[in-house]
């Protein structure tokens, strides 16, 4: 019971909770300081904090399916709660980890708002590039996004996604070579699972962006 509730067990529901609370915070101050008010400048032409209610996904699409956005979104937290638990408990691994509570962390943040006001309140403006207006939320799941496409490209290779069950033949001799390397044969027993979780989060983080995306500019309030 102890190990179960341990402060390493915690932390990443702490993590979340801190995250989705300055989400929240944002929006609430939003919805007093700029509803139905002009936009608050903060870099003339460049960048400026805005009111808009989200009620679609990406670029306003879809607009008024929120009972769909909301059961789509909670079986995508409960996939990455899941890939969270099985990702092994070595340090390679805990940049997934950090993303996955990144992706939780920004999709109940929307969940909330479309659950309790029935939109997504969005603010942030990026006047020159004309980019569509998003929240905090937002910004988790892309940087969780940005990472896990890094790290797949320049940090993990093949051989830690490998089930490590299926060993690799040697070319020399008729036996079968671990893809391990000796370093990492301590690791194998909580590596076997990695391939399966690393692909949950990916699938995660695409999906929650697509239902939690941002409408266009020309719609904000």
């Amino acid at each position: 019971m102890k190990k179960i509730f341990s402060f390493k067990n915690i932390l990443p529901i702490i993590a979340v909770a801190i995250l989705v609370l300055l989400d929240q915070i944002t929006k609430y101050f939003t919805i007093i300081k700029l509803k139905d008010k002009s936009s608050f400048v903060l870099l003339k032409d460049i960048f400026e904090f805005t009111y808009v209610e989200n009620t679609g996904a990406a670029f306003g699409i879809f607009k008024g399916a929120i009972p769909y956005f909301i059961i789509v979104t909670s079986i995508l937290l409960i996939i990455v709660c899941v890939a969270y638990i099985k990702l092994p408990q070595t340090k390679k691994m805990q940049p997934l980890r950090i993303i996955c509570v990144l992706i939780a962390a920004g999709g109940i943040g929307n969940l909330i708002d479309r659950i309790f006001r029935g939109f997504v309140v969005d603010m942030i403006y990026f006047k020159p590039i004309n980019f569509p207006v998003f929240n905090v939320a937002d910004c988790y799941v892309t940087v969780a996004e940005i990472l896990l496409i890094t790290l797949i490209i320049f940090y993990y290779k093949d051989e830690d996604f490998e089930d490590f069950h299926i060993f690799k033949k040697s070319k020399s001799k008729n036996t079968y070579v671990s893809p391990f390397s000796e370093d990492d044969s301590n690791d194998a027993t909580t590596v076997a699972e990695t391939s399966e979780t690393a692909t949950e989060a990916a699938v995660a983080a695409e999906a929650i962006t697509s239902s939690d995306e941002i409408i266009s500019s020309d719609e904000k309030a």
